[in-house]
């Protein structure tokens, strides 16, 4: 076999190094400090015999984020404040056991964090990064945001990651039948993995600096905007499997490629396009198990993913568009400018 030229060998090292098939970009200089806090075990040290003084102390150390917890999370008032920490401290120590063996150790997570932040700030150097702050909040109590429902939520300065809901799939309380009648059932709960920490977080990063203001107006633009956010999130995260970042498995997202004509003609069909039926965005935006009017194979909130396909054949059209002007490009544009027309 002939062998190559050392200098070609060095040339095609630099060259895949430099640019992959995602156009990701070098972002090991950037600087991203990254703050990991355990408020979880700084609460739970809270001594229940006397909590004026650690309170005191955490308040001096999670100035903002102690009263969201206390009074958003866990939902005490200043007139039962030692009462209802007390009780929540007594009901949750076999959580907190658990969370400490699952989560002895942070360092990969803080990596993890750092390396996303790092595109964050290659994109949007302005951007201050939060202190991540790991909590443990009560088990049946998920955080609304524009996009459902996150086990995470976001504050002034800070990131808040609510570690009960990242004890694995196969942890007791998840199997309970009160936990997936009413707070997350098992298609959901599979999710509620270690590896889903930084995706689910980044969500939150990503709508933080472009929030969907979309609710109540048409389908399309619905499926457009959460496409947008997801292609944004492929930004911040490049080497995150498609699965962490959907929610999908995948046998899902690989029938979601096998289908993509079907999943488009689906919904442009009945002109449910432009419909502003409730329930008919659920059917394409919202948690479920599958989409109602597609075979039983298909994912639920299949919607942000056709929207990002829509997004993705714009980007391509565009080329050299920068994520700013992108997130800031109307749906309606996005559309006819895409001319998505898939097989």
């Amino acid at each position: 076999m002939k062998k190559l030229p050392v200098y070609s060998l060095f040339l095609a090292a630099i060259l895949f190094s430099c640019k992959d098939k995602n156009n990701t970009p070098d972002v090991s200089a950037v600087k991203a400090d990254i703050k990991l806090e355990r408020f979880d075990q700084d609460f739970f040290s809270i001594d229940t015999n006397g909590i004026e003084k650690p309170l005191s102390n955490l308040q001096i150390k999670y100035p903002v984020l102690l009263p969201v917890f206390i009074q958003n999370i866990l939902g005490v008032d200043s007139a039962h404040l030692a009462t209802g920490i007390s009780t929540f401290i007594r009901l949750s120590k076999s959580i907190y056991d658990t969370v400490n063996i699952v989560f002895k150790n942070t360092d990969g997570l803080k990596k993890d964090f750092e390396q996303s932040f790092k595109y964050v700030k290659h994109y949007f150097p302005e951007y201050p990064i939060p202190a991540i702050n790991t909590i443990i909040g009560p088990i049946d109590l998920l955080a609304k945001t524009s996009d459902g429902y996150s086990p995470d939520f976001i504050g002034p300065g800070f990131l808040g990651i609510s570690l009960q809901f990242y004890l694995g799939k196969n942890f007791s309380l998840y199997n309970d039948e009160y936990f997936i009648t009413n707070v997350a059932p098992q298609y959901r709960s599979r999710r509620f993995e270690k590896d889903y920490i930084v995706p689910d977080a980044m969500k939150l990063v990503v709508d933080d600096l472009f929030p969907d203001k979309t609710s109540g107006r048409p389908l399309i633009e619905q499926i457009i905007e959460k496409g947008k956010q997801l292609w944004l999130l492929d930004k911040f995260l490049p080497q995150t499997a498609d699965s962490l970042k959907t929610g999908f498995t995948a046998d899902q997202l690989e029938w979601c490629s096998l289908n993509e004509g079907l999943i488009w003609n689906q919904i442009i069909s009945n002109d449910n396009l432009y419909s502003v039926d409730p329930t008919t965005i659920q059917i394409y935006i919202g948690e479920s198990p599958t989409t109602q009017t597609m075979p039983g194979e298909s994912p639920g909130n299949i919607g942000p993913w056709i929207g990002r396909q829509v997004v993705r054949k714009f980007a391509e059209k565009k080329s050299g568009i920068s994520p700013v002007e992108l997130m800031r490009t109307d749906a309606k544009k996005i559309l006819e400018e895409a001319k998505y027309k898939p097989k």
